[in-house]
């Protein structure tokens, strides 16, 4: 079953750390608790399911390579109802695994070994970009494009009355470009911290967001690349 390190303050984000090697979950579990963290481990994607129906996680430090469900299989499961952001751990270090990570909407990855100042950056960052960003005050609070309506205010994107699920990045990708209504954004500001999000990965979340708001995200009506630039979200006038 799961295994709980020292309470620690209420305030404090709670983590689960989901690893099948038991050295490395008593290791991350103690050194991200000396770091101010509330930690809970699981060693397989059984484990991990318990913990969420009970517990409420700020974001889930996830191996790749576990028996049985392996990390990209519970994490893509995962993204069908939960929208908690996840930190992919993986020996592997090529760019097709790093991009087949953030289909599945991982938030960020982390190649195994790792320095643990990097990893503390990286959650740190992760963390960051999910708590709700101050609105400019010059901004309007509502976006409009098509059917679309984006409020800048709560961070949400409608259709009509629905809801569209967005991962953390494409909710700071669309934050940004809403920002600057049908102006040009540069792929440096779209891009995260991490450096894993290169101008690939980079394309694949800006594919991933037009297929969520595109009739035909091969000919996008509202997210335009801007060559040589960046994207541009043209809105309604």
């Amino acid at each position: 079953m799961t295994e709980k390190a020292a309470a620690l303050t209420d305030d404090a984000a709670h983590l689960l750390v989901v690893d099948d090697d038991r050295r490395i979950r008593a290791l991350l579990s103690r050194f991200l608790s000396q770091n101010g963290y509330r930690v809970t481990t699981a060693s397989n994607a059984a484990e991990a399911r318990v913990a969420l129906g009970s517990l409420v996680f700020d974001l889930i430090v996830l191996d790749v390579m576990m028996p049985g469900e392996s990390g990209l299989a519970f994490a893509r499961s995962l993204r069908a109802t939960s929208q908690v952001p996840i930190l992919m751990l993986t020996a592997r270090a090529e760019a097709d695994d790093r991009v087949r990570g953030l289909e599945t909407g991982v938030d960020d990855y982390l190649t195994k070994p790792f320095e643990t100042r990097e990893l503390l950056l990286r959650i740190a960052s992760i963390l960051r970009r999910a708590a709700p960003p101050p609105v400019a005050p010059q901004s309007p609070p509502l976006v409009r494009f098509g059917g679309f309506v984006f409020n800048l205010e709560r961070l949400e994107l409608r259709r009509g009355d629905e809801t569209i699920r967005l991962t953390d990045r494409e909710r700071d990708i669309m934050t940004l470009l809403s920002r600057a209504p049908s102006e040009t954004v540069s792929r440096d500001a779209l891009g995260g911290s991490s450096a894993a999000e290169n101008e690939r990965t980079i394309d694949v979340q800006i594919n991933r967001l037009r297929r969520k708001i595109e009739v035909d995200p091969a000919n996008p009506q509202h997210l335009h690349t801007v060559r040589g630039a960046g994207y541009r979200l043209l809105t309604d006038r």
